[in-house]
């Protein structure tokens, strides 16, 4: 299964580690619904989810987790193998 992140909540900051809450929509089945960070982490690591931010003339970016030495996981995006700043692009609740 694959989601479409189509929002965020920042808290704090305005980076992607500020990130708290995003908005989904699951294309295939037309349900929507929104999730803290660490759920959506949890989600992608451990049942192989799929998540991706979708630009205006559909070009998909990947969402992924970046795991540093120290402090909480986050999501940001890549293309291209390039980590990107789509999610922060996108409108905020």
């Amino acid at each position: 299964m694959s989601i479409n992140i189509i929002a965020i909540r920042l808290s704090g900051g305005t980076t992607h580690q500020h990130i708290t809450r995003l908005w989904r929509t699951n294309p295939s089945m037309s349900a929507t619904g929104d999730n803290s960070r660490s759920e959506i982490v949890s989600w992608i690591e451990s049942e192989n989810g799929k998540a991706y931010v979708e630009g205006a003339r559909g070009n998909r970016a990947d969402v992924g987790v970046v795991k540093l030495a120290h402090g909480d996981k986050y999501l940001r995006t890549y293309a291209d193998g390039v980590w990107t700043d789509n999610l922060l692009a996108l409108p905020r609740r």
